[in-house]
């Protein structure tokens, strides 16, 4: 049987190490192919603050990436996949089994969120009903993704969840003084706003229990995701094993 290949688009700099490094490591363990892509196809970097906690003061306990997590990244960062991305520009949908979409809040992943070859893209894994997995920032770009025949975002008719606004704002709350707006993103809204502006009824988003604890691969009922037929999401790093080992089900039985 042939492996599964899966598409990770990422920007050229400013990704979230934790989203992109353990849903790469749990997926190529179970012999999935994935396969970067980025606006230029060079290599992308990520963000350093959530790598190593640099410049994070007294949260640098809590705020950045887990051991896990830069472990996961570090090694990925050597894998062939990773350091020969193709093109945002040379990506054909039908040459994948399904599209995964992590996120980062460093401003520098808007050209990630606002390529329109990305949303196009991705509307056309939902056209043809391939499983999309999207964390955090990367629900915002599904939801900015529009479906031609209804002009609507692909994620109009379903449930979803995504960074709760909450979330956003007590990174910025706690770091303010020294980081400023680095938390946000889009200053002048936050992801879940957007996202729950696209839906058909605001119920279908899902905030889920509250989250404090980051779960791992012996306690996975820490993390949350919300799936809706071939469309699965999740809030934020503390959810990676859950929601991973949910997308990697997708991938599998698809």
């Amino acid at each position: 049987m042939a492996s599964k290949k899966v598409l990770i688009p990422l920007p050229l700099n400013g990704c979230d190490p934790s989203e992109v490094g353990i849903p790469w490591k749990l997926m190529t363990e179970v012999g999935i192919d994935i396969v970067f892509a980025t606006p230029n196809g060079v290599e992308a970097t990520t963000d350093k603050i959530m790598l190593t906690g640099e410049k994070l003061g007294i949260w640098k306990p809590v705020l950045p990436a887990r051991k896990d997590a830069v472990e996961a990244y570090l090694e990925m960062e050597l894998s062939k996949e990773f350091c020969n991305p193709i093109k945002y520009d040379e990506i054909k949908h039908t040459d994948f089994d399904a599209i995964y979409l992590p996120g980062g809040h460093d401003k520098l992943v808007k050209e990630y969120l606002e390529s329109k070859i990305l949303q196009n893209n991705v509307a056309a894994f939902f056209k043809t009903k391939k499983p999309v997995g999207a964390i955090c920032h990367g629900v915002l770009l599904v939801a900015r993704s529009i479906d031609l025949d209804s002009g609507k975002s692909v994620i109009y008719n379903f449930k979803t969840t995504s960074l709760l606004k909450s979330q956003e704002m007590m990174g910025y709350y706690m770091t303010r003084l020294w980081l400023k707006d680095y938390y946000l993103t889009y200053p002048e809204t936050s992801v879940e706003e957007e996202v729950r502006a696209v839906l058909s009824n605001d119920a279908n988003f899902v905030n889920g229990p509250t989250p404090l604890f980051r779960d791992t691969p012996q306690n996975l009922n820490r993390g949350f995701y919300v799936r809706d037929r071939n469309y699965v999401s999740a809030r934020w790093p503390g959810d990676l094993y859950s929601f991973s080992k949910a997308f990697i089900q997708m991938i599998q039985n698809g």
